[in-house]
């Protein structure tokens, strides 16, 4: 269900970058466009989706000799998973959080800032470490990278349709453009966007987060380790561009349903519990 639900969101999302294309660039040409431009996009996600997150972060590479003890835990997860060792990366920032990217398995990477190594103890970081193997696993990564990658053209073709509304414009059938459709379009259309990429998120972190502790065995760890970041994300939260925030573990907001909607993650309190639900299972 999670799987459909996280296709016919990106289907979404691409469908409105089409529509932003149809208002800023004009008319049936600029549909194609916006078509072109999608195509585009979900391509150039797939090959530079891990070069594209790991360059956002400043993410530096660390083999066995640089972070041994990092390093053999990803190792020794990573084989339990029976997945390829993916890169290990770490951030330089103490804001605790860690990430994983890569178009599949074969080119995948982990990485986690130099706070969270500092603040969460071996088994915490396990069961973070296993949580991005999982995205690993599932392929979250790409489907992360290519939705954050088209709300980020969507927002750049907003911005194109506000420039069309003070300055004016054409369009392909010889009318104008609606100043308040186009109004509407320029305030609307990155809302919507940013909704439908936090949705996909969220679609995929409760999966990652069992399959963590099914890795692991340790469920509790993982539930331990959330508590931990989302205080540090509320004092700290990591600098970067905004567009890549649901690849994160944690971000900085959870509680009512507004600031759900707009959340990459579900709350820290759900997971949670599902977490320890898991644990009894076990």
């Amino acid at each position: 269900m999670n799987q459909f639900k996280t296709a016919a969101l990106l289907g979404l999302l691409s469908g409105l970058l089409i529509a932003v294309s149809y208002w800023a660039i004009g008319g049936t040409s600029g549909a194609f466009i916006g078509l072109v431009i999608a195509a585009g996009m979900n391509l150039g996600s797939w090959f530079f989706s891990d070069k594209i997150a790991l360059g956002a972060y400043n993410a530096q590479p660390v083999d066995a000799s640089q972070a041994p003890e990092l390093y053999g835990m990803v190792e020794r997860l990573s084989n339990r998973a029976g997945l390829p060792m993916p890169g290990v990366y770490i951030v330089p920032s103490s804001a605790a959080n860690a990430f994983a990217t890569g178009r599949d398995p074969q080119h995948a990477a982990v990485a986690v800032t130099e706070g969270i190594l500092s603040i969460l103890p071996p088994d915490e970081v396990e069961g973070v470490l296993a949580h991005e193997l999982s995205h690993i696993a599932n392929r979250d990564t790409l489907t992360q990278a290519v939705a954050a990658t088209v709300a980020s053209a969507i927002s750049f073709l907003a911005n194109m349709a506000r420039y069309a509304v003070w300055f004016g414009g054409s369009r392909d059938d010889d009318r104008g453009p609606n100043p308040l459709a186009m109004l509407l379009i320029v305030i609307l259309t990155p809302i919507a966007a940013t909704v439908i990429q936090m949705a996909i998120s969220r679609t995929r972190e409760f999966s990652a987060d069992a399959g963590a502790g099914r890795l692991t065995g340790n469920p509790r760890a993982l539930a331990n380790a959330l508590r931990r970041l989302e205080a540090n994300a509320r004092q700290m939260p990591i600098a970067a561009n905004p567009a890549f925030e649901p690849l994160l573990i944690m971000n900085s907001f959870s509680g009512d349903f507004f600031q759900n909607l707009f959340s990459t993650h579900p709350s820290t309190e759900a997971r949670i519990e599902k977490l320890l639900e898991l644990e009894q299972q076990l």
